[in-house]
């Protein structure tokens, strides 16, 4: 299945929960940024990382505990969680989920330059 322009693209369906397992897929790239659906099965994980850019969970299918810079949030269907630059962070599954990552390689504007 790829995702059509234009059209409503159901992520869920994208990809499948899979016993002890972390799936994933992505679904969209460019010089921008890109975006992936995770499918996470109950007491997977990711690792604490940081990343040089960016980032933004979309909890789609159940919850997610999202751990930012020590600090630890239950994220559930609907929820989304940013996360920072080059800050620490980590995900679990208290159950099932099912997440869209979209990660932004674009250089973050100083809102100083704004004014």
């Amino acid at each position: 299945m790829t995702l059509e322009a234009g059209k409503a693209n159901r992520l869920t369906a994208l990809v499948r929960v899979q016993e002890g397992s972390i799936v994933s897929r992505q679904v969209l790239t460019s010089a921008c940024g890109s975006v992936s659906v995770f499918a996470f099965d109950r007491g997977e994980g990711l690792s604490e990382h940081t990343t040089p850019h960016d980032a933004l969970v979309l909890v789609l299918e159940g919850s997610a505990d999202v751990t930012v810079a020590g600090e630890t949030t239950r994220a559930q269907a609907g929820d989304a969680v940013i996360l920072p630059a080059l800050v620490p962070h980590a995900l679990s599954a208290p159950e099932r989920f099912v997440m869209a990552l979209v990660m932004l390689r674009a250089e973050r504007r100083d809102e100083r330059d704004e004014a």
